[in-house]
């Protein structure tokens, strides 16, 4: 039998949340349920693993960049919060890779691309971006492409 989906395995997640009463991981995975239908009321379609795991992403990175400010703001109980569910969020996301595999892909898109020069970026980060999604923080990749054709 074939692996569950990553929608399917939230699905699960959640009805094992409930039965175990885990409220707090409860809540995150509701919230990730709320998002999937969102997008699949907004924008009529059945969400898939690829644009489940690009949801979770921005999850993630939104709760950062929250959980930043509360610290920031002497919030620390707020920020202890979003770091809660930033880490019941990456329970769902693929083991993130190592920076050695990180630029070990980006320099091989750059060769299969035969990118040259910082015009290419965008052929480069679109041949990337869907093997790298829920695996690596996109931003910083941008950063190793933008290096490597400046040189």
């Amino acid at each position: 039998m074939s692996e569950p989906s990553l929608v399917e395995s939230i699905k699960a997640a959640m009805k094992a949340a409930m039965k175990a009463r885990d409220k707090e991981r409860l809540a995150t995975i509701r919230l990730i349920q709320a998002e999937f239908k969102r997008i699949e009321v907004d924008e009529r379609i059945e969400i898939g693993d690829a644009r489940a795991l690009a949801v979770l992403d921005k999850m993630v990175k939104q709760r950062r960049d929250s959980a930043s400010q509360y610290h920031d703001a002497g919030r620390a109980e707020l920020a202890e919060q979003e770091e809660r569910e930033i880490a019941v969020l990456q329970t769902f996301l693929p083991q993130p890779l190592t920076e050695e595999e990180v630029l070990a892909m980006v320099d091989t898109a750059i060769v299969e691309t035969g990118a040259t020069g910082m015009q290419a970026m965008g052929t480069v980060m679109g041949q990337l971006k869907p093997r790298l999604q829920g695996r690596a923080d996109i931003g910083e990749v941008s950063r190793i492409v933008k290096a490597r054709l400046a040189d």
